[in-house]
């Protein structure tokens, strides 16, 4: 069995923290540690797990990824959002992530979040749990 996490974005580029809904899922489920799998089904967005606390991390990744693998360049691909599909490619679209004592073992710091490379849209993240 997998659970959804729902989401809506309102930007192209936008990273949303599900660290909460992912531990919250854990807790419904009663199970105590194992393993978290998190998977994004989409080949324009990712699935990242970095710091939490500070915002202007995720905005220079995002700045980062664009600068990198700029919007409007004379790619193949011609449906205008070539770079959310490389940008995609580079972060992942799954983590896998040890939980215990019913929640996420994450460093002090640190969140997993959803990255949209093309919205705004409604997206879907898949969340398995496999007990120990």
């Amino acid at each position: 069995m997998y659970y959804t996490i729902n989401l809506k974005t309102n930007k192209r580029i936008e990273s949303v923290d599900i660290t909460r809904k992912i531990n919250e899922i854990i807790s419904k489920s009663k199970l105590s540690s194992g393993i978290c799998m998190v998977y994004s089904p989409h080949t324009t967005s990712g699935i990242i797990i970095n710091e939490s606390y500070d915002p202007s991390v995720l905005e220079d990744i995002t700045t980062f990824l664009s600068d990198k693998v700029p919007h409007n360049i004379d790619y193949k691909h011609i449906e205008g959002n070539s770079d959310a599909h490389i940008k995609s490619s580079i972060v992942g679209t799954s983590k896998i992530i040890i939980f215990e004592n019913g929640e996420l073992l994450l460093g002090t710091w640190q969140g997993v979040f959803f990255m949209e490379f093309d919205g705004p849209r409604s997206r879907k993240v898949f969340v398995k749990l496999i007990k120990e």
